[in-house]
């Protein structure tokens, strides 16, 4: 059974844009929002047992700038909850877009009201490797560099997002948010464009989860570039998901940018109950879970390979 993904990007598209193969690592050249692309993907199965996101099977309904009316009305008026997801370090177009239905049909499938979602993705221009040779740090440096610059983007998706959110709310429906790794800085950049062009408060989100997030520890504190300290101004809820196990923040992440990582251990001052109050606040520790094979690409994945973890993740939506 074929998985719908909506979706935004602002990768250059060199080709068709219904060839997956034509989005490149490369982003368009400047914030002008009608340069980011929208549409909709038809994902295959996905082999949950076998960690095997299924492939795109077609692109279509393609426009410039926003989502086309029939797809701003099936998400604001649907029946179902919405996810949007954020992918991380080393993925292409085609990765961002099955795992986004990777996750959309495991919540949906786990047997819990409420995780049956709607799931829209945006793709930023990621290569989609993890080291590249003769320099191992280039393909990180590159992703990283990507994910920060594509803030402003990301900034216009959520306020075109915003309308349809607030009319899924008012018609009872639950909307999350989720970002990995390096998602986490395009977020970061969104969020705090939000703030400096004097926009205000706004609940999009009931709640966000940060899976083991590629930004650094001290991202919640009050500094200039502290971005996610005003997160919670956009949401009910707010969890970090974060792994001692993850590899690729222990031994790559790290050590190129000469400091721990929030998704290593949580934020710095976590304890703080004032800065993190529970009711607005969830640190998940996912160091215990030992279901699946921790590689070093693995031990950065457990959001979605872990099925303790996914289970977590859907706990969090309906609690």
């Amino acid at each position: 059974m074929a998985s719908t993904v909506y979706f935004a990007t602002n990768r250059v598209i060199v080709g068709p844009k219904d060839k997956p193969g034509s989005y490149t690592s490369s982003m368009v050249p400047s914030a002008n929002p009608a340069e980011v692309i929208y549409g909709t993907a038809f994902v295959g199965s996905a082999d949950f047992e076998e960690d095997k996101p299924g492939n795109i099977t077609s692109l279509h309904d393609f426009s410039d700038g926003m989502f086309n009316d029939p797809v701003n009305e099936d998400l604001s008026k649907g029946g179902r909850n919405i996810l949007v997801f954020i992918h991380g370090f080393a993925n292409t177009f085609g990765d961002a877009i099955a795992r986004a239905a990777f996750n959309r049909e495991w919540f949906a499938n786990h047997g819990i009201s409420g995780t049956d979602t709607a799931v829209i993705a945006f793709s930023w221009p990621s290569r989609g490797q993890v080291v590249s040779l003769p320099l191992p740090w280039d393909a990180y440096r590159h992703d990283q560099e990507a994910a920060t610059n594509s803030g402003m983007h990301l900034l216009r998706f959520l306020s075109n997002l915003l309308p349809m959110l607030e009319k899924a709310r008012e018609n009872g429906r639950r909307t999350f948010l989720l970002a990995h790794s390096m998602g986490n800085l395009a977020l970061q950049g969104a969020v705090g464009t939000w703030f400096a062009q004097g926009n205000g408060e706004a609940t999009m989100f009931d709640e966000v989860i940060l899976a083991a997030p590629d930004v650094k520890h001290t991202a919640f504190g009050n500094g200039a570039s502290d971005h996610l300290h005003d997160l919670h101004r956009l949401a009910q809820r707010i969890s970090v998901l974060y792994s001692r196990a993850d590899k690729v923040l222990d031994d790559l992440s790290e050590i190129v940018n000469g400091g721990p990582r929030l998704g290593q251990r949580g934020p710095y001052g976590m304890g703080d109950l004032v800065q993190f109050p529970a009711k607005r606040y969830q640190m998940v520790d996912c160091t215990g879970f030992n279901d699946y094979k921790i590689t070093f690409q693995g031990s950065h994945q457990y959001y979605r390979i872990s099925r303790g973890v996914r289970a977590t993740i859907a706990a969090l939506m309906t609690a």
